[in-house]
């Protein structure tokens, strides 16, 4: 059958329109009376199609992300944290609240340097507030993952993986780690400090390091005593790309709130 029995255009026909929003543009014609639409359009419509593609696509990745997880999301005590709900009454305490909006409102800058940071102060003070409130705002606006645990559970995982029954491998829990796209480490130091501990340690953060993937650490102890736990090795990597440190040295809210016991 000839291209003309099929009402193609040898040559495609041509005519001047005009668009609302766009002004002027050539209209072309190719099979029978179909016209093209204003070019500008289409390609905003192709745009927009594509990126509700990709956020229906993070949004299943997310929902298989905690699926995958389980337990070792952001527990659900935290999970009405927010920055709104963080009460700072002294300029120390806006600083830290300040620096967390930061960062997840430019969690894409973040994440494209794999700026990390570790909040070291005493309990009750806020660290896990704000380490929650960053943690669900890059989830629920940015639908990325995050990985919140204890440094003790983290160890432990591991550990378990070692049994004959487990599900997963001492290398995929390492994986999972290192997957999440935050990961966020409570309890720096509470642990027995053994070497194997501190190479697992260095394992997970070396290679988020290498991946440029971030990670919010969190101690209750001084400085000195977690960088002598972490080691020199891991604090390099934390420093670099603009690695904070945030120092919550303000008394505890949580105490406060208990009347002080």
């Amino acid at each position: 059958m000839s291209s003309n029995n099929l009402g193609l255009h040898a040559k495609p026909k041509t005519r001047p329109e005009s668009c609302d929003l766009h002004g002027s543009f050539e209209s072309r014609c190719y099979i029978g009376s179909i016209w093209s639409r204003c070019p500008a359009c289409s390609t905003q419509a192709a745009d927009k199609e594509q990126a509700e593609a990709e956020s229906r696509a993070r949004e299943l990745r997310l929902a298989a992300w905690q699926n995958k997880i389980g337990q070792t999301g952001i527990p659900e005590r935290f999970h009405t944290r927010s920055f709104e709900n963080f009460v700072a009454t002294d300029a120390a305490q806006t600083k830290a609240l300040d620096f967390c909006k930061r960062y997840a409102d430019q969690f894409h800058d973040v994440i494209a340097t794999g700026r990390s940071a570790i909040f070291i102060g005493k309990p009750g003070t806020g660290k896990t507030h704000l380490a929650a409130a960053i943690g669900l705002h890059v989830m629920r606006q940015q639908n990325r993952t995050v990985l919140f645990t204890t440094v003790m559970r983290a160890i432990r995982r591991v550990k378990d993986s070692w049994d004959r029954g487990s599900s997963e491998s001492e290398s995929q829990v390492i994986q999972t780690f290192v997957a999440a796209d935050l990961l966020i480490l409570d309890e720096v130091g509470v642990q027995f400090g053994t070497e194997f501990e501190k190479n697992i340690l260095f394992d997970v953060i070396n290679e988020r390091y290498e991946k440029r993937k971030p990670t919010i650490l969190m101690s209750n102890l001084p400085v000195s005593d977690v960088t002598a736990y972490l080691g020199e090795r891991v604090i390099d990597r934390i420093r670099e790309d603009g690695g904070a440190r945030i120092v919550f040295d303000w008394s505890s809210h949580r105490a406060k709130m208990q009347g002080g016991i």
